[in-house]
């Protein structure tokens, strides 16, 4: 298996652009893709901001962040990807979405190049199964925000061969990264058991147990946790969240798992946490001010 030199990414958004952003500064050269020149364009304005402050705060040189940002490059068609050893899917939470786009690549890519997808919770081994490459096929799940979290989780496949393997791990080591090891069951490890009290808190709420802020403010104090889980959930994303949880829910078959109902009315409203404006917090203003 050859070595890894040029990563493709599919997804500009705040998971491709952060892979983006770690892999250019490890040296890697990088095409970014996306579904229009505009989306592509935003996000390699996105990881030239943040390596902008990095600068600013001294945590890298200006010189650095010119030549990373130099190695990201536009692909504006999947055809453009042809030349990638290794070629990460990170595009929203859906399955169908991303078995799509690996009909749409596969064609395209070099037969001996490495497949990977940065999903969350969704099956290594069904993905793979739809590629022409089951056994070059890996989870590489990235934890957001990627340039500030140290932890991977890799995935193997039922058919991930020891290679394929090996050529990740050596991959995600040469990002300054902590890789753990996760079975291809729903949601592996990270997700597994923060999604559930993600619900959890989100019950609690539903419940009438706590509000918003009390739920919150009680896991910061309470648990010593950085960030509240509703305001955890609003970052990550309600939309994410739920998807994660029906994963779980479907897959495993456990009522223990079921998405809280306050949960589906919230993305059914469009209220799907900072990207979106409103979530559990009213990001529109000076301040969040909770929903409820």
């Amino acid at each position: 298996m050859g070595k890894i030199g040029t990563v493709g990414i599919i997804g500009a958004g705040q998971m491709g652009g952060g892979i983006a952003h770690v892999a250019a500064l490890a040296g890697y050269d990088v095409l970014l893709y996306d579904i229009s020149k505009d989306r592509i364009e935003k996000g390699i304005a996105t990881v030239s901001g943040n390596m902008a402050r990095q600068v600013a705060s001294g945590k890298m040189p200006e010189q650095t962040r010119n030549a990373a940002v130099g190695r990201i490059r536009p692909a504006e068609t999947m055809q453009d990807l042809a030349g990638a050893d290794l070629v990460i899917e990170a595009a929203t939470e859906d399955e169908t979405v991303k078995r799509k786009i690996f009909q749409q690549l596969c064609p395209v890519l070099n037969p001996e190049a490495l497949l990977a997808t940065n999903t969350s919770s969704i099956s290594i081994t069904r993905m793979a199964a739809s590629t022409d490459r089951p056994e070059r096929f890996i989870g590489i799940h990235f934890m957001n925000p990627v340039p500030v979290m140290k932890l991977v989780e890799l995935v193997r496949g039922i058919a991930t061969v020891d290679q394929t393997f090996e050529a990740a791990k050596a991959f995600v080591h040469s990002l300054d990264k902590t890789i753990t090891v996760a079975e291809d069951f729903p949601a592996f490890i990270v997700n597994r058991i923060l999604l559930p009290m993600i619900n959890e808190a989100i019950y609690v709420l539903y419940e009438g147990v706590g509000t918003v802020e009390g739920i919150d403010t009680a896991m910061k104090l309470g648990a010593n946790h950085p960030m509240g889980p509703l305001q955890l959930a609003d970052f990550i994303g309600l939309d994410t969240c739920l998807s994660i949880m029906q994963v779980l829910h479907d897959g495993l078959s456990d009522t223990k798992y079921r998405p809280c109902p306050l949960l589906v009315k919230y993305v059914e409203a469009g209220w799907l946490g900072r990207k979106a404006g409103r979530g559990f917090y009213d990001y529109r203003g000076e301040t969040p001010v909770p929903t409820r």
